[in-house]
């Protein structure tokens, strides 16, 4: 029989209240436990004692016949200086997801493409306006090469 630490919910809707309890690891999360060694209350502040109490003499017996704690016990067990917990790293922590990524880079194509155009436009405005100083005066030399071509 394989014997875990681990969190029993109880509590009402929305005002979660979890007993620590030594439990046989094939039993349900709420089911049959062995005995029960702490509390703990995520809806206290996280500087209140109260928040995780445990009985020591107890988890250490526990933990001397074999028990595994779960991660979360783990952690209160670590803050209690009961069990040390090697640190992890999470190199990927502050990296964001593959969809936020795309998104980012469609929002970038969609900026260099309206700066484009904004050049684009900008430079047609310039070639507009040196363009029509060009073309009066064809212009006006085909008006009467017209003329001409009507009377003759």
């Amino acid at each position: 029989m394989a014997i875990s630490l681990r969190l029993s919910r109880g509590g009402a809707k929305k005002r979660p209240y979890y007993r620590i309890v030594a439990a046989d690891s094939r039993a349900p999360r709420d089911g049959k436990y062995l005995e029960q060694i702490g509390t703990y209350n995520p809806v206290l502040a996280k500087e209140d004692p109260a928040r995780v109490k445990l009985v020591e003499d107890r988890v250490r017996y526990w933990l001397g016949v074999g028990a595994q704690p779960t991660d979360r016990v783990h952690r209160f067990l670590h803050n209690a200086g009961i069990l040390e917990r090697a640190a992890t790293v999470n190199a990927k922590k502050g990296e964001p997801g593959a969809n936020a990524k795309a998104r980012a880079e469609d929002k970038a194509k969609k900026i260099a493409d309206a700066e484009e155009a904004a050049k684009a436009a900008e430079e047609e405005a310039k070639a507009a306006a040196a363009a029509p100083a060009a073309e009066e005066a064809p212009a006006a030399e085909e008006a009467p090469a017209g003329e001409e071509e009507a009377a003759g």
